[in-house]
């Protein structure tokens, strides 16, 4: 194996940094986990046993069962919702003013620390 090939295999063996995740429940318990760069905090969730995330559309956009609220001091870093998952929010159960949809909130390191509460409630 050349040179180049060996720093490129030791830059991607996975000894990245994976982003921190803390899911707190609605009766306060938390639940912080890794999120794999790419998935979404949706996918990690559902990875991870995360009670209170249901998606029951597996992620596209067309329910809204895997709400959470984004706490405020991450608000800004994880950004508004799109048009399509507004029409989504407005269909959702326990939406605050930073409630998301969890599959579109896609895993970066910016997000590294993220926290998120999950709802007492995910229906239709």
């Amino acid at each position: 194996m050349s040179e180049v090939q060996e720093l490129s295999r030791s830059n991607h063996s996975g000894n990245e940094t994976m982003p921190k995740i803390t899911f707190i429940e609605h009766d306060g318990t938390a639940h912080t986990v890794e999120g794999e760069i790419g998935s979404t905090v949706m996918e990690t969730a559902l990875k991870n046993d995360i009670a209170g995330i249901v998606a029951e559309c597996g992620g596209s956009c067309t329910c809204a069962t895997c709400l959470v609220h984004v706490d405020e001091k991450w608000s800004a870093i994880v950004g508004p919702p799109s048009a399509e998952e507004n029409d989504m929010l407005d269909t959702a159960f326990e939406v605050k003013p930073t409630s998301r949809l969890s599959c579109q909130i896609k895993v970066t390191p910016e997000l590294d620390g993220l926290i998120v509460h999950t709802p007492s409630y995910q229906g239709r």
